[in-house]
């Protein structure tokens, strides 16, 4: 098995969890230069909030995209829009990766802001 197999198999495992819970979800996607975030309903039908590194105001505040801090200013953004949006309850879909380095720095952002997960 792979890396991306294995990646792929963490995140379905991790997603079946999650729709059980029945719960909005903060789900982060992450490659080598940039990072991606979504609040998704429960259903999955509908995306409430989204933010990334591809942001225009987000890049022109971050030297490189591809660090932990530019990690945390997605976390601290996604909070914001998603409290904007009416969401302060999420669960963390961290779509496979493992939880540290960029995926903890905007987990913890994201927790700093106001999110509840």
């Amino acid at each position: 098995m792979d890396k991306k197999q294995s990646r792929l198999r963490r995140a379905r495992r991790g997603r079946a969890h999650i729709s059980a819970l029945g719960a909005s979800r903060l789900c982060v996607h992450r490659t080598p230069r940039h990072m991606y975030a979504q609040v998704i309903t429960p259903e999955g039908d509908k995306v409430i909030a989204s933010a990334s590194t591809l942001d225009e105001g987000l890049r022109k505040s971050v030297s490189k995209t591809g660090n932990a801090d530019a990690a945390s200013a997605v976390g601290k953004l996604i909070a914001e829009r998603a409290k904007k949006a009416g969401v302060t309850r999420v669960a963390f879909d961290r779509s496979g990766f493992k939880y540290h380095g960029r995926i903890k720095a905007l987990a913890d952002a994201a927790r700093e802001n106001g999110l509840e997960f």
